[in-house]
């Protein structure tokens, strides 16, 4: 199978030098993804696109398009079959093979998009090839207005491309071909969205979390982050971050006025997040919030929260309505673990201000001991984000086999998309419980059984086993053929 990228637009109208680099790290990302799918598979970039080989089975060529369909750069992913461009009354004979099939009984409409010099127009095309589908096929007629199918042809000079399928990338540009950025994530719908926001537009997304709630807390939010970076990261190297921030709380709950509380939390947390971001020298950050969304997000509010960093905060949903972003995390898979995590604000203001003075503010915070912080910020845990499963399985004693125990379980926690492409084919029980699914069904899993957590990659099983053993009791192996 052969496919066509096409660039994101705004690559195309860069200068010359800026075009060559973005499409570079476009295809370092393709070459990254599809590899570990196909290791043969082979890539050429040409100007004004790449083109990607194949010789996968078609279970093969699905999983290699709908990895494709998540590296940010791309605008579309074609399914072509590639010829000689031959006479403008011999074209119809090599697309019918692709389309007879689809036409029988339906309208169409045959698109043509021509560039070279050639003897006749690309109107000349469609008429001629509308005109022999229609005597040579099953369709019922030509509908040039919404037809239900689109016969689909590119001719580039002395070539011409069947599209068989045309798939929607998300556009934006390449992972890592912009400057780099670090993502203050909590878990919920709005910083994941927010994270995948600036990974779309190129930016390379370190992910910083403050533990607020705990074991639970921390392993939800780390598996998110997974999520974001397996499925869009294109293996780009970030890492995660995990700050305590549970002593913070405490003092600022003994210590700091009531209504203040929420505004000098999220300031405690730009003041650690500046000096991270300078240490690793990354000149901005980001966050999820948007504008009255909760009462600490007001304008005025978000500047006195600003005002202890000069560091740039990027805010991709400031002037997004709610319901918008739950549909977003909703289409890039993000949704179900903010659906299951809990809430863990850690401050809750009965009375919270939403026209914090600057004055009032730091008349609080002198309360608040700043070494308190500081110790936070040493205790913080930076990991690479590829290593994150390796660090739990260190946390407690787990297992991977190669082979399955005849006498446990498989607990297949891939997402149903990817469960439903690659079905586990076992002599062994098989209980389908997605990932996402895990912190809420553990009690499903019954204390004395043996259960093997399979995933496609191994990272997940690896996250969720380590911490079902150690806080749940359960004698959980990892299982990676």
């Amino acid at each position: 199978m052969q496919y066509l990228v096409k660039f994101f637009s705004e690559i195309a109208i860069k200068s010359k030098p800026v075009r060559k680099r973005f499409v570079r790290h476009l295809e370092d990302n393709l070459k990254n993804v599809l590899r570990e799918i196909d290791p043969d598979v082979r890539l050429e970039r040409g100007w004004d696109k790449l083109r990607i080989f194949s010789e996968l089975d078609a279970q093969g060529q699905a999983l290699l398009v709908g990895a494709m369909r998540n590296i940010s750069g791309i605008t579309y992913i074609l399914e072509v079959n590639e010829h000689p461009l031959p006479a403008l009354e011999a074209i119809a004979e090599l697309v019918l093979p692709v389309y007879a099939a689809r036409l029988e009984g339906r309208t169409f409409a045959v698109r043509c998009k021509r560039t070279g010099d050639h003897e006749f127009t690309s109107v000349d095309v469609e008429r001629e090839v509308g005109r022999a589908l229609l005597a040579q096929t099953g369709a019922s007629g030509v509908r040039l207005g919404a037809p239900e199918v689109t016969v689909d042809l590119e001719i580039s000079r002395k070539t011409l491309f069947v599209i068989g399928r045309r798939h929607r990338g998300p556009g934006g540009y390449p992972v890592g071909s912009l400057d780099p950025v670090i993502s203050l994530i909590s878990g919920g719908f709005d910083s994941p969205v927010a994270s995948y926001l600036t990974m779309r537009r190129g930016m390379r997304t370190h992910f910083l979390f403050f533990n607020l709630g705990g074991r639970d807390h921390e392993v939800g939010v780390k598996e998110v982050a997974l999520y974001l970076w397996q499925k869009y990261g294109c293996g780009q190297r970030v890492l995660f971050i995990s700050v305590p921030f549970e002593e913070v709380v405490a003092a600022l709950l003994t210590t700091v006025e009531d209504s203040q509380m929420g505004v000098i939390l999220k300031r405690m947390m730009l003041r650690v997040a500046d000096r991270l971001a300078e240490d690793l020298e990354v000149d901005a950050l980001v966050t999820g919030e948007c504008v009255a969304q909760v009462s600490s997000q007001t304008v005025r509010n978000l500047a006195v929260i600003d005002a202890v960093t000069e560091r740039l905060v990027l805010r991709p949903l400031i002037a997004t309505d709610k319901e918008d972003i739950v549909r977003l995390a909703a289409r890039i898979g993000t949704e179900p673990f903010a659906a299951a995590m809990p809430e863990y604000c850690g401050v809750i203001s009965v009375n919270p201000t939403t026209r914090a003075r600057p004055e009032r503010v730091a008349a609080q915070e002198a309360k608040f001991d700043m070494a308190i912080l500081d110790r936070a910020l040493a205790n913080a845990v930076q990991t690479r984000i590829d290593r994150l499963a390796d660090e739990e399985l260190a946390r407690a004693d787990v297992e991977v086999l190669t082979v399955p125990l005849a006498n446990g379980t498989i607990v297949d926690i891939r997402h149903p998309d990817e469960e439903e492409l690659a079905p586990l084919d076992l002599h062994v029980p098989v209980i389908k419980i997605p990932f996402y699914e895990l912190h809420t069904r553990a009690a499903e899993l019954r204390p004395g059984d043996t259960y093997m957590l399979y995933c496609g990659k191994g990272v997940m099983s690896r996250l969720h086993a380590g911490h079902l053993n150690e806080d749940k009791g359960l004698d959980v192996k990892v299982y990676a053929p």
